[in-house]
């Protein structure tokens, strides 16, 4: 496929079907802010609970866009998301974010997950980058400060997952219920380093540049598996590895954004480590790729199981990934494998009747209308930067349309 033409197809997509989905289906207009949840059957849930990551990553999806498409209209509606952000998501008492509200914007579960807070320090610096708004960016370095005072460990290196309000240890540190209920995960460091990567472009501050290179080394020297090229998923505090599973989809998501934390941080030595086992990751989370270009979700090495199905985001993390490595690389194979990756979206998890995506794909075909169409986990973030992510790097393309090797 010609870039251009994918460029046109992503543009149209973001536009014509994602961001409007957001806009017309899911603003709570009487209480402020999204509504928690629409199902995989398309009916709204106007009582639901308002998660903080969905807010965070909303917020971030229209700042982006903002910027990227220079559009008043989309800033408009980060400026909406940000004020309630404001107004019910941060605890004044002992600071942070609340993980969960209430319809009503009340707190529902004021906990603070790690992931949760990066992902706000990930939004508001994408806020501040679309309109100079100085409290957003004031707002993102004290959530740095506050993660790196609560949960960074000084003697075994890495970040710790979840605390109280009052910023106590949890005994219940999972993410989620499939989680594995351990000390220091791969996920939430992915997500603190794609924080730290944007509010280093912002904030040149010695501190953090410092941090987020020792996020870099800790995925080159504890979370990539030296052997496979995968990520190991979940670990205890001393970093011994307690999981089984590869995830696919969190492979080629850390393969760019690896690349694009080094590549933001500017030290040429840890540039050309990450350059060096960005292609090793891309090519792991290559063997989840099924017959129709669809990326399944998980395979357990020590068993063998594998978990076919296709859910949303990994094959928007695997459209961005692939193509990384071919700007890196300038091999067509890995064109070829963001390109299917977008044709099996389209033909599969878009949904041209009501809009947005599908949570999933079944490996018969059958598309999933049990989980969320929107919801806690189900957001504008991974397809919406999908789109904005090529848009942007096909702008910057050469003339004749061929990236080859990025400089």
């Amino acid at each position: 496929m010609d870039t251009n033409v994918l460029k046109k197809e992503l543009h149209n997509e973001l536009t014509g079907n994602i961001l409007p989905f957001w806009m017309n289906r899911m603003k709570d207009n009487e209480r402020g802010g999204y509504y928690g949840r629409i199902t995989g059957e398309n009916r709204l849930v106007p009582d639901a609970t308002k998660g903080g990551i969905l807010h965070a990553r909303i917020l971030w999806t229209f700042s982006s866009a903002a910027l990227r498409l220079q559009s008043e209209k989309y800033l408009a509606e980060a400026q909406r998301v940000k004020a309630y952000i404001f107004s019910h998501f941060f605890d004044d008492r002992y600071g942070g974010t609340y993980w969960m509200l209430h319809a009503d914007g009340t707190p529902a579960d004021p906990k603070k997950q790690i992931y949760s807070q990066a992902f706000f320090i990930y939004a508001l610096t994408e806020f501040y980058r679309a309109s100079g708004d100085q409290e957003a960016l004031d707002k993102a370095k004290e959530l740095f400060r506050l993660i790196e005072q609560h949960s960074f460990d000084n003697v075994k290196n890495g970040y710790l997952e979840a605390y109280s309000r009052d910023w106590v240890l949890l005994e219940d540190l999972r993410l989620s219920e499939k989680d594995a209920n351990e000390k220091k995960t791969m996920n939430t460091h992915l997500h603190i380093l794609e924080a730290y990567t944007n509010l280093y472009r912002v904030w040149k501050d010695i501190t953090l540049a410092r941090q987020l290179k020792n996020l870099i080394g800790i995925f080159l020297e504890k979370i990539i598996d030296p052997v496979s090229g995968h990520l190991n998923l979940f670990f205890d505090e001393e970093w011994h590895c307690k999981s089984t599973i590869y995830s696919f989809g969190h492979d080629i998501e850390a393969s760019w954004l690896l690349e694009e934390a080094a590549r933001v941080l500017g030290d040429e030595a840890t540039l050309r480590k990450v350059q060096s086992v960005t292609l090793r990751i891309a090519n792991a989370a290559a063997e989840g790729l099924n017959d129709h270009g669809g990326l399944i979700n998980e395979r357990d090495w020590a068993s063998g199981h594998r978990d076919e199905r296709c859910d949303w985001w990994p094959q928007a993390e695997a459209v961005v990934g692939f193509f990384n490595a071919w700007q890196l690389s300038g091999k067509s194979d890995y064109l070829d494998k963001a390109c299917n990756s977008w044709e099996f979206i389209k033909l599969h998890l878009i949904d041209r009747e009501v809009g947005e995506w599908f949570w999933s794909v079944s490996p018969d075909g059958e598309k999933d209308r049990v989980n969320d169409k929107a919801g806690f986990w189900k957001c504008p973030y991974h397809n919406g930067r999908m789109c904005l992510e090529l848009i942007e790097r096909i702008k910057q393309s050469l003339p004749e349309n061929t990236m080859g090797k990025r400089k």
